[in-house]
Protein backbone atom coordinates (compact mmCIF):
# COMPACT_ATOMS: atom_id res chain seq x y z
CA UNK A 1 0.00 0.00 0.00
CA UNK A 2 3.14 2.66 -0.71
CA UNK A 3 5.80 3.54 1.69
CA UNK A 4 4.66 4.35 5.57
CA UNK A 5 5.81 8.06 5.53
CA UNK A 6 2.26 9.48 5.80
CA UNK A 7 0.44 5.92 7.15
CA UNK A 8 -2.16 6.95 9.40
CA UNK A 9 -2.97 9.78 7.91
CA UNK A 10 -6.26 11.45 6.56
CA UNK A 11 -4.67 13.68 3.72
CA UNK A 12 -7.17 16.21 2.01
CA UNK A 13 -5.67 17.63 -1.05
CA UNK A 14 -7.91 20.95 -3.08
CA UNK A 15 -7.75 21.16 -6.73
CA UNK A 16 -6.48 17.72 -6.57
CA UNK A 17 -7.86 16.37 -10.18
CA UNK A 18 -5.50 17.87 -12.52
CA UNK A 19 -2.26 19.33 -13.16
CA UNK A 20 -0.02 19.81 -9.48
CA UNK A 21 -2.79 18.90 -6.88
CA UNK A 22 -3.15 15.32 -8.87
CA UNK A 23 0.67 15.08 -8.61
CA UNK A 24 0.47 16.04 -5.20
CA UNK A 25 -1.97 13.69 -4.57
CA UNK A 26 -1.08 10.46 -5.99
CA UNK A 27 2.43 11.08 -4.24
CA UNK A 28 1.03 11.25 -0.51
CA UNK A 29 -1.02 8.23 -1.41
CA UNK A 30 1.79 6.10 -2.44
CA UNK A 31 3.55 7.65 0.95
CA UNK A 32 0.61 5.61 2.59
CA UNK A 33 -1.67 8.51 3.32
CA UNK A 34 -5.41 7.93 2.98
CA UNK A 35 -6.48 10.48 0.65
CA UNK A 36 -9.25 12.54 -0.04
CA UNK A 37 -9.55 14.55 -3.49
CA UNK A 38 -11.05 17.57 -3.92
CA UNK A 39 -12.31 18.91 -7.15
CA UNK A 40 -15.08 21.35 -8.59
CA UNK A 41 -15.11 21.03 -12.43
CA UNK A 42 -13.14 18.23 -13.57
CA UNK A 43 -14.76 15.54 -12.40
CA UNK A 44 -13.60 13.16 -15.07
CA UNK A 45 -10.01 13.40 -14.24
CA UNK A 46 -10.80 13.37 -10.48
CA UNK A 47 -12.58 9.63 -11.08
CA UNK A 48 -9.81 8.53 -13.11
CA UNK A 49 -7.33 9.30 -10.55
CA UNK A 50 -9.45 7.44 -8.08
CA UNK A 51 -9.76 4.32 -10.35
CA UNK A 52 -6.01 4.59 -10.36
CA UNK A 53 -5.44 4.55 -7.00
CA UNK A 54 -8.07 2.10 -6.24
CA UNK A 55 -6.51 -0.60 -8.22
CA UNK A 56 -3.41 -0.52 -5.97
CA UNK A 57 -5.33 -0.82 -2.65
CA UNK A 58 -5.12 2.78 -1.83
CA UNK A 59 -7.46 4.01 0.68
CA UNK A 60 -9.12 7.07 -1.42
CA UNK A 61 -12.28 9.39 -1.83
CA UNK A 62 -13.54 11.94 -3.99
CA UNK A 63 -15.31 15.01 -2.96
CA UNK A 64 -16.65 17.56 -4.87
CA UNK A 65 -16.55 21.25 -2.99
CA UNK A 66 -16.43 24.80 -4.38
CA UNK A 67 -13.12 25.88 -1.37
CA UNK A 68 -14.77 29.28 -1.92
CA UNK A 69 -17.60 28.72 -0.33
CA UNK A 70 -17.76 27.96 3.26
CA UNK A 71 -20.79 25.59 3.19
CA UNK A 72 -19.45 23.79 0.52
CA UNK A 73 -15.84 23.67 2.65
CA UNK A 74 -18.37 21.99 5.92
CA UNK A 75 -20.03 19.73 3.47
CA UNK A 76 -15.73 18.56 2.30
CA UNK A 77 -14.76 17.72 5.68
CA UNK A 78 -17.91 16.44 7.06
CA UNK A 79 -17.90 14.02 4.10
CA UNK A 80 -14.38 13.41 4.96
CA UNK A 81 -14.66 13.03 9.05
CA UNK A 82 -17.16 10.69 8.34
CA UNK A 83 -16.11 8.14 6.02
CA UNK A 84 -12.28 8.21 6.32
CA UNK A 85 -12.01 10.31 9.89
CA UNK A 86 -9.98 13.30 10.79
CA UNK A 87 -8.19 15.69 8.63
CA UNK A 88 -4.35 15.74 9.80
CA UNK A 89 -2.80 17.06 6.38
CA UNK A 90 -4.06 19.85 4.44
CA UNK A 91 -2.61 20.79 0.88
CA UNK A 92 -4.23 24.01 -0.86
CA UNK A 93 -3.42 23.50 -3.63
CA UNK A 94 -6.78 24.99 -5.91
CA UNK A 95 -6.54 27.69 -7.68
CA UNK A 96 -7.54 30.04 -10.55
CA UNK A 97 -5.19 32.01 -12.60
CA UNK A 98 -6.08 35.53 -14.74
CA UNK A 99 -4.16 37.41 -17.22
CA UNK A 100 -5.13 40.42 -18.13
CA UNK A 101 -3.93 44.12 -17.68
CA UNK A 102 -5.57 45.73 -14.18
CA UNK A 103 -7.23 48.39 -15.78
CA UNK A 104 -8.59 45.53 -17.94
CA UNK A 105 -9.83 43.42 -15.15
CA UNK A 106 -13.40 43.41 -13.38
CA UNK A 107 -14.11 43.33 -9.84
CA UNK A 108 -15.84 39.93 -10.81
CA UNK A 109 -12.57 38.52 -11.70
CA UNK A 110 -10.87 40.13 -8.91
CA UNK A 111 -13.56 38.21 -6.41
CA UNK A 112 -13.23 34.81 -8.65
CA UNK A 113 -9.60 34.78 -7.97
CA UNK A 114 -8.76 36.28 -4.20
CA UNK A 115 -11.90 34.24 -3.30
CA UNK A 116 -10.55 30.78 -4.69
CA UNK A 117 -6.11 31.43 -4.26
CA UNK A 118 -7.23 33.25 -0.90
CA UNK A 119 -10.16 32.95 0.60
CA UNK A 120 -10.26 29.03 -0.08
CA UNK A 121 -7.56 28.32 1.82
CA UNK A 122 -8.62 30.46 4.51
CA UNK A 123 -11.60 28.55 5.29
CA UNK A 124 -9.72 24.87 4.70
CA UNK A 125 -7.44 26.50 7.24
CA UNK A 126 -9.88 27.20 9.56
CA UNK A 127 -12.14 24.32 9.05
CA UNK A 128 -8.85 21.91 9.40
CA UNK A 129 -7.95 24.15 13.09
CA UNK A 130 -9.89 22.43 15.65
CA UNK A 131 -9.06 18.48 14.56
CA UNK A 132 -5.62 19.44 14.75
CA UNK A 133 -5.45 21.10 17.63
CA UNK A 134 -7.18 17.86 19.15
CA UNK A 135 -4.54 15.78 18.18
CA UNK A 136 -1.28 18.24 18.69
CA UNK A 137 -0.46 17.28 14.87
CA UNK A 138 -0.86 18.59 11.49
CA UNK A 139 0.40 19.49 8.44
CA UNK A 140 -0.83 22.21 6.12
CA UNK A 141 1.20 23.62 2.59
CA UNK A 142 -0.15 25.97 0.75
CA UNK A 143 0.39 26.21 -3.15
CA UNK A 144 1.50 29.48 -3.90
CA UNK A 145 3.16 30.96 -6.56
CA UNK A 146 6.85 32.59 -7.71
CA UNK A 147 4.52 35.42 -8.90
CA UNK A 148 3.33 35.85 -5.01
CA UNK A 149 7.38 36.55 -4.34
CA UNK A 150 8.15 38.82 -7.02
CA UNK A 151 4.91 39.99 -8.86
CA UNK A 152 3.90 39.61 -12.62
CA UNK A 153 3.40 42.23 -15.44
CA UNK A 154 -0.34 41.64 -16.45
CA UNK A 155 -0.88 39.06 -13.45
CA UNK A 156 -1.50 41.45 -10.89
CA UNK A 157 -4.33 39.93 -9.63
CA UNK A 158 -3.02 36.16 -9.23
CA UNK A 159 0.17 37.47 -7.40
CA UNK A 160 -1.53 39.83 -5.28
CA UNK A 161 -3.76 36.69 -4.23
CA UNK A 162 -0.79 34.04 -3.87
CA UNK A 163 1.39 37.03 -1.98
CA UNK A 164 -1.62 37.35 0.24
CA UNK A 165 -1.20 33.40 0.71
CA UNK A 166 2.20 33.47 1.45
CA UNK A 167 1.31 36.15 4.41
CA UNK A 168 -1.22 33.60 5.61
CA UNK A 169 1.53 31.00 5.66
CA UNK A 170 3.71 32.74 7.73
CA UNK A 171 1.23 34.41 10.46
CA UNK A 172 -0.70 31.06 11.14
CA UNK A 173 2.80 29.15 11.05
CA UNK A 174 3.34 31.55 14.04
CA UNK A 175 0.00 30.81 15.51
CA UNK A 176 -0.37 26.97 15.36
CA UNK A 177 3.10 26.21 16.08
CA UNK A 178 3.06 25.97 20.01
CA UNK A 179 0.58 23.24 19.14
CA UNK A 180 2.79 21.09 16.89
CA UNK A 181 0.89 22.02 13.48
CA UNK A 182 3.52 23.36 11.00
CA UNK A 183 1.90 25.48 8.18
CA UNK A 184 4.86 26.28 5.03
CA UNK A 185 4.15 26.84 1.36
CA UNK A 186 5.23 25.98 -1.88
CA UNK A 187 6.05 28.48 -4.51
CA UNK A 188 6.52 26.92 -7.89
CA UNK A 189 7.79 28.31 -10.94
CA UNK A 190 6.63 27.75 -14.56
CA UNK A 191 5.48 23.91 -14.44
CA UNK A 192 4.87 21.67 -17.51
CA UNK A 193 1.57 21.45 -16.79
CA UNK A 194 -1.90 21.35 -19.22
CA UNK A 195 -2.42 24.94 -17.78
CA UNK A 196 0.84 26.33 -18.80
CA UNK A 197 -0.06 24.67 -22.50
CA UNK A 198 -2.93 26.39 -22.64
CA UNK A 199 -2.10 29.89 -21.71
CA UNK A 200 1.21 30.51 -23.19
CA UNK A 201 2.63 30.00 -26.97
CA UNK A 202 5.28 28.31 -27.99
CA UNK A 203 7.27 31.22 -28.81
CA UNK A 204 5.90 32.71 -24.64
CA UNK A 205 7.64 29.42 -23.47
CA UNK A 206 10.60 29.56 -25.42
CA UNK A 207 11.08 32.79 -23.68
CA UNK A 208 10.52 31.86 -20.31
CA UNK A 209 12.62 28.70 -20.54
CA UNK A 210 15.37 30.88 -21.59
CA UNK A 211 15.46 32.64 -18.31
CA UNK A 212 15.31 29.92 -15.86
CA UNK A 213 18.69 28.90 -14.74
CA UNK A 214 18.29 25.45 -14.89
CA UNK A 215 17.30 25.60 -18.60
CA UNK A 216 13.72 23.63 -18.70
CA UNK A 217 10.46 23.73 -16.93
CA UNK A 218 9.81 21.95 -14.15
CA UNK A 219 8.17 18.65 -13.66
CA UNK A 220 4.90 18.50 -11.22
CA UNK A 221 6.27 15.20 -9.81
CA UNK A 222 9.21 17.82 -8.58
CA UNK A 223 6.28 19.93 -6.50
CA UNK A 224 4.71 16.74 -5.45
CA UNK A 225 7.91 15.52 -3.91
CA UNK A 226 8.69 18.84 -2.02
CA UNK A 227 5.37 18.88 -0.77
CA UNK A 228 4.88 15.59 0.69
CA UNK A 229 8.42 16.12 2.26
CA UNK A 230 6.78 18.96 4.20
CA UNK A 231 3.65 16.76 5.47
CA UNK A 232 6.00 14.41 6.87
CA UNK A 233 6.66 14.12 10.80
CA UNK A 234 10.05 14.66 10.06
CA UNK A 235 9.67 18.20 9.45
CA UNK A 236 8.53 19.58 12.45
CA UNK A 237 11.01 21.79 12.56
CA UNK A 238 10.13 23.43 9.17
CA UNK A 239 7.45 25.83 9.55
CA UNK A 240 6.48 29.73 8.22
CA UNK A 241 8.89 28.61 5.18
CA UNK A 242 8.67 29.28 1.51
CA UNK A 243 9.92 26.20 -0.69
CA UNK A 244 10.67 28.36 -4.40
CA UNK A 245 10.77 24.62 -7.02
CA UNK A 246 11.62 27.34 -9.76
CA UNK A 247 15.13 26.08 -11.26
CA UNK A 248 16.61 29.48 -9.92
CA UNK A 249 14.51 31.69 -10.78
CA UNK A 250 14.00 33.67 -7.58
CA UNK A 251 17.84 33.16 -7.30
Amino acid sequence: MGEPGLKGNVCLVTGASRGIGNGIARAAAMKGAQLAVNYLYSEQAALKLIEDLKKIGIPVLAVKADVSKEEDVDMMFNQVEREMGKVSLLVNNAGVSLRALLPDTSVEQWDKVIDTNLKGPFLCIRRAIPNMLGQRFGRIVNIASIWGLKGASCEAVYSASKGGLLALTRSMARELAPSGITVNAIAPGPIATDMLQQELNEEERTWLTEQIPAGRLGRIEEVAAACVYLLGKETSYINGQVIAVDGGWTV
